[in-house]
């Protein structure tokens, strides 16, 4: 793999370094956490179960390695550039192949740019791992304002629209003129939005969440389109207390996660429980590893109340369009919370290039399934080459 560092004196190197004293520190208030009282019921319907709770956070404590996830990052070029009045954390790997297709990548809550690792080898050298070399892309995978190392909005204003115009600077400023994009969760509001601004060199975008809902639900609904309605009323309901939370009192949730580390723990734990296809445990979809990468992040960055705000900044965001004439892919996951028809996402892309259902996985498939995602990334897009 050829990677070439952006020349810019506007785009200046990162590398992650967590001091010894933090690590030492979240250890020691793992060891001093004051427990609640078990759950009433036998299942996750009151939250995060105890005994799953202080298995993870053991696991946290005495077996997890941070170091082993910075050296894993810091094998990848990152880099800070200021747009908009904040500093902004990206990585970008250049392809080795011409011809390479510039691809921003976004992430969205409780996620950050380390749910794309597994997906930058394979897009950027394919041929490496069994791929074609004509589907190589230049990757470029920010963290959101006030997510991970990017920096944290000191004032109100941060929303999609202004993230995703963000975005297009970034990609000029890389010196890209003709560039996709692709997200899930609120990397695909993200992406929605570049896609309805349709800046100059965008060439298409890919989603696996799809915001297609339409304006008015019908009164007559086919099974597939009944289902959705009930996955959309399970995800603002029953699953929906985090997402609530967030968008009504989210400093409040930065007090109550910024001095307890458990508490971060179990707050995206139960996120990771109630979204993923899993046998029974979040674990058995993403791993504990993965799991607490993303804890642990969102630990050391201090980020709960600032990550949470996308939420509070974005409070008017539906499942509805807008509609898109531009190309889009979709993949539908299986067990997607909430899982949309494939009639309401022709309705709403009329540039529909491809539509992909996986076999397996759920909302957070880059981290579930990123084999599929990568090949339907390749797929999607490969005729905007």
């Amino acid at each position: 793999m050829t990677v070439q560092t952006p020349t810019s004196t506007l785009v200046r190197p990162f590398t992650v370094s967590i001091p010894d004293a933090e690590i030492d520190d979240v250890k020691r208030r793992l060891a001093g956490t004051r427990w609640p009282d078990p759950e009433t019921v036998d299942d996750w319907s009151q939250g995060v179960r105890l005994e799953n709770a202080r298995s993870l956070i053991d696991y946290w404590q005495h077996g997890y390695d941070w170091r082993r996830l910075e050296s894993r990052l810091n094998r990848f070029p990152q880099f800070l550039t200021r747009i908009d009045g904040l500093d902004i954390h990206f990585l970008h790997v250049r392809s080795g192949n011409p011809g390479a297709m510039p691809l921003l990548l976004t992430h969205g809550w409780p996620g950050s740019v380390v749910e794309f690792l597994e997906l930058i080898g394979p897009l950027t050298d394919p041929a490496r791992y069994g791929g074609d070399a004509g589907d190589a892309f230049d990757v470029v995978v920010p963290s959101l304002p006030g997510f991970g190392f990017s920096q944290k909005p000191t004032g109100t204003g941060w929303d999609v629209p202004r993230i995703a115009n963000a975005w297009v600077e970034l990609m000029k400023r890389l010196g890209y003129t003709k560039w996709a994009a692709q997200g899930g969760d609120w990397g695909a509001v993200v992406t929605t939005a570049l896609g309805a601004m349709r800046p100059e060199g965008l060439l298409g975008i890919h989603l696996n969440t799809q915001y297609a809902f339409p304006a008015r639900i019908p009164d007559v609904l086919s099974p597939e389109e009944r289902r959705a309605v009930e996955s959309l009323a399970l995800y603002t309901g029953v699953l929906g207390g985090s997402n609530h939370l967030q968008g009504t009192k989210p400093e409040t949730v930065g007090f109550a996660l910024a001095d307890s580390p458990a508490g971060q723990a179990a707050w995206i734990y139960e996120k990771f429980q109630s979204k993923t296809d899993n046998r029974g445990l979040a674990e058995d979809a993403i791993g504990v590893d993965d799991m607490l990468d993303a804890i642990s992040l969102h630990w050391f960055t201090n980020s709960a109340a600032s990550s949470g705000r996308i939420y509070w900044e974005n409070a008017s965001a539906t499942f509805a369009g807008p509609k898109l004439t531009l190309p889009v892919a979709v993949t539908v996951f299986p067990k997607d919370v909430p899982r949309l028809p494939r009639s309401w996402i022709e309705d709403t892309y009329s540039d529909l290039v491809h539509y992909g259902e996986a076999d397996k996985g759920g909302h957070f498939a880059a981290l579930e399934q990123p084999e599929i995602l990568v090949d339907e990334i390749r797929t999607g897009l490969r005729g905007l080459r």
